[in-house]
């Protein structure tokens, strides 16, 4: 895989984040540049690219463009050759029910990962996140049902700045609700010079490592729960790199890492795969095609 970025920077005044400060306003690379690079990348037998930026969703605004994220993917998949495209960290606030159309061409990676930070609107208040639990779940309902077998990922931040027991079992809840594929769970830490430091009411640290750990658990038993559902599927697989222990590791285009055993050197292959059972973690897999 390839990462791209195309953009730096952020506009976003989320109160816990230093990347703005140190980042500065958001600001992109134009088309043109992308579509080489890209374009290099498939003449170098790249099979699968990632865009990245700070804040990828806003991407072309400071350009002028309109939808300049949709505009760009678009131009991507009509000007390369790039077997799988896909997406990296998109802020919610960004996307409209028009985006998930892009997913018509499977070309396009069926994951979208869509950072939450709390399920608890009161707590998003003082973060500083731009939506409200009801919108973010209404946005993963518009996307999953336009793209099947969507990966929806997200981050979670416990432990903020006035998060009440009561506030921590509201966000809990709503992200049992949401059956995400993964989640990323960070404990609350301050960044001096963000807003958020300076907030009242400062979790103690060993309050904040209890939810971390209570939410990684959730998090694990929805993650297995999504592996489970595609036992017995074939999907297409991009074998990456061979583990020390001769088996082959990759993942198919919704963020599923696969393992299997094979002789012959599967590495930056993209094969037909027969997913069998689950092991420790990730799905096995027997190559067919």
């Amino acid at each position: 895989r390839a990462f791209v970025k195309v953009q730096d920077g952020c506009d976003n005044h989320c109160t816990y984040c230093i990347v703005r400060l140190l980042r500065g306003p958001a600001h992109s690379r134009p088309v043109a540049d992308v579509v080489a690079e890209v374009r290099a990348f498939v003449e170098a037998g790249c099979q699968e690219a990632v865009l990245t930026g700070v804040n990828l969703g806003s991407y072309g605004r400071d350009l002028g463009l309109a939808n300049g994220l949709h505009a760009l993917i678009v131009t991507l998949l009509a000007h390369t050759d790039l077997p799988r495209l896909r997406l990296s960290s998109l802020e919610p606030w960004d996307l409209d029910e028009a985006f998930f159309g892009l997913w018509e061409n499977p070309r396009l990676c069926r994951q979208l990962h869509l950072p939450l930070q709390a399920g608890c609107d009161e707590t998003l208040r003082r973060m500083g996140r731009r939506i409200t639990t009801a919108e973010f779940a209404r946005l993963v309902e518009v996307a999953r049902a336009a793209i099947p077998d969507l990966a929806v990922t997200t981050d979670v931040i416990v432990g903020f700045p006035g998060e009440t027991c009561a506030a921590f079992r509201a966000s809990y809840d709503f992200v049992a609700g949401m059956e995400f594929a993964r989640l990323h769970v960070f404990p609350y830490s301050p960044r001096p010079g963000t807003a958020a430091a300076r907030l009242p009411d400062q979790v103690p640290r060993q309050v904040r490592r209890a939810r971390a750990c209570a939410m990684r658990e959730l998090g694990a038993e929805q993650a297995s729960r999504f592996r489970q559902r595609f036992v017995g599927r074939e999907m297409a697989v991009l074998w990456e790199q061979r583990r020390h222990d001769g088996l082959w590791t990759g993942l198919t285009d919704n963020y599923l890492r696969v393992v299997t055993r094979a002789e012959g050197n599967l590495c930056n292959r993209l094969t037909a795969t027969r997913l069998l059972t689950v092991q420790n973690g990730y799905l096995v897999g027997e190559v067919i095609g």
